[in-house]
């Protein structure tokens, strides 16, 4: 009864986040994960098991920002292989090389109850500005 609860209250915090953005074409998916692609290509699209080369930022809702990747430098992860958040492998799966995305999931497709430990909060939903850059 409390997760429904807490999830409820999470996707009010998400509405009321994409309420402040009205012109964006948001969709969403069955687990929750809401993503607007802002730079649309016809590259390659990322499959599990592929190494995706990204740039990213993540953030808190209120606009807090806990973790980027920095300017020079791009981050590698192997698609639904590694410990990156579920939402991100997720999202990644929707993206095509050379597209830049916002991603933005509920907790329980980031670090849930606890939190990472570090920056994000525990029941924390995430805003993940995201560009894949390639893949192998």
């Amino acid at each position: 009864e409390m997760n429904k609860e807490l999830a409820i209250e999470q996707d009010l915090d998400i509405d009321l986040y994409f309420a402040q953005h009205e012109n964006w074409d948001v969709k969403q998916t069955g687990t929750g994960l809401r993503y607007v692609i802002f730079k649309q290509t016809d590259g390659e699209i990322a499959k599990p098991g592929m190494e995706a080369r990204t740039q990213y930022k993540i953030s808190l809702l209120d606009g807090t920002e806990v973790y980027k990747t920095a300017s020079d430098e791009v981050d590698i992860f192997k698609i639904d292989k590694s410990d990156m958040e579920s939402g991100i492998h997720e999202g990644i799966k929707l993206m095509h090389v050379g597209e830049k995305a916002k991603l933005v999931f509920p907790s329980h497709l980031a670090h849930g109850l606890v939190g990472d430990f570090e920056k994000i909060p525990p029941l924390s939903p995430l805003v993940v500005d995201i560009e894949l850059i390639g893949i192998e």
